[in-house]
């Protein structure tokens, strides 16, 4: 016994590297589809057509589930914009609503604003509009009429709004996108995916986001 072990181990090691290099070698690149890893049962889209800012089929696909009364969320926001900007048509953003409401009491009514604002084609305008007047409705005991107000600088049609920012549909979409994170292991925002792959909390500043999008690029 004592002869065969070292080959044993030997042999246990190469079937684990065997893995490893086929772990390594599997596409990551996983769109709106699932994760790397996916979990069990059918796969959670999330809302159809998705709030994405660049084509859906851009060399390289960055999936955020916000909160938008979140502030790290908040502070995420001008990277994202940032990086964005710096790789324009080759990377598109997909944000997915994932309201925390157990911690913000607003924030199922901001994602409702954004979504009614999206059945008008203004989801960024009015997500840009949340995020960067945060502090402001979040200190509001009704901020109910702020968003309004945000709708009327986006150019809403207001009496659609109002229709929308109540209805099954809007309601729909961001269940749709929270059943897609809790699917996929989303416990906390902001959480972003980039091709599929979760991108750590630590890595979440615009020179390392650039850096693992340049690594993407250049895989391709």
């Amino acid at each position: 016994m004592k002869r065969i072990l070292p080959f044993i181990v030997i042999g246990l090691v190469l079937v684990g590297a065997l893995w490893f290099v086929q772990y390594l070698s599997r596409p990551q690149r996983t769109g709106t589809g699932g994760p790397s890893h996916p979990p069990a049962g059918p796969v959670k889209r999330g809302a159809e057509p998705p709030n994405a800012l660049g084509d859906i089929n851009a060399p390289v696909l960055m999936e955020e589930f916000g909160d938008f009364e979140c502030p790290p969320c908040a502070a995420l926001h001008p990277v994202l914009k940032a990086v964005k900007s710096e790789f324009g048509p080759r990377l598109t953003i997909i944000f997915r609503e994932y309201p925390m409401t157990s911690l913000h009491p607003h924030a199922l009514d901001a994602a409702r604003a954004a979504e009614a604002a999206g059945l008008q084609g203004k989801f960024w305008q009015m997500h840009g509009l949340l995020y960067e007047n945060q502090k402001t409705w979040h200190e509001a005991e009704n901020p109910g009429p702020m968003f309004e107000e945000y709708a009327i600088r986006a150019g809403l049609d207001m009496n659609q709004f109002r229709h929308d920012i109540s209805s099954d549909v809007v309601d729909q979409r961001i269940r749709l996108d929270r059943e897609r994170g809790q699917w996929i292991g989303v416990n906390g925002t902001p959480t972003l995916f980039l091709d599929g792959r979760e991108v750590p909390f630590e890595s979440l500043t615009a020179e390392k986001l650039k850096s693992l999008i340049t690594t993407r690029l250049n895989q391709q």
